[in-house]
């Protein structure tokens, strides 16, 4: 049997070094920007791979041929949001309102072992911030 390992999430933008400059300010994300070259899909349009939290996001710009849609009101089906941990889930909401997060929702309790918060970026990205609280024994 095949064995799956996880590559990349996959987003597109109608302008992708603003969706990129939104992970690199507010998630510390190490963006790389290029150009896709010619005889590809997006020939002359920029291409960007993130790491965020040990994973490879990349930003893709408008479909060349195809019409785009803007992204459906949260929440919705398919993939909805992406999602990292923290150590310290109010101390992080707080760095990032000095940041200009948009906090959409939280922080709040989900149950007894996890805080949560949700940031909403460009193109309705929203973006899960998750800290997981030990139970007392």
């Amino acid at each position: 049997m095949e064995i799956f390992q996880f590559d990349h999430v996959h987003l597109r933008s109608p302008d992708p070094d603003a969706t990129a400059r939104f992970f690199e300010t507010m998630f510390d994300a190490e963006a790389t920007r290029g150009v896709y070259p010619p005889g590809t899909l997006y020939p002359g349009q920029m291409r960007i791979t993130m790491k965020v939290g040990g994973q490879k996001i990349l930003i893709a710009p408008t479909h060349p041929h195809d019409p785009m849609t803007a992204a459906p009101p949260f929440p919705y089906y398919g993939l909805e949001h992406i999602g990292f941990t923290v150590e310290d889930l109010d101390a992080t909401i707080a760095a990032l309102r000095t940041k200009g997060a948009d906090v959409a929702i939280g922080p709040l309790t989900r149950d007894a072992g996890t805080y949560l918060a949700f940031i909403r970026g460009p193109e309705g990205i929203m973006v899960e911030l998750v800290q997981q609280r030990r139970h007392p024994r």
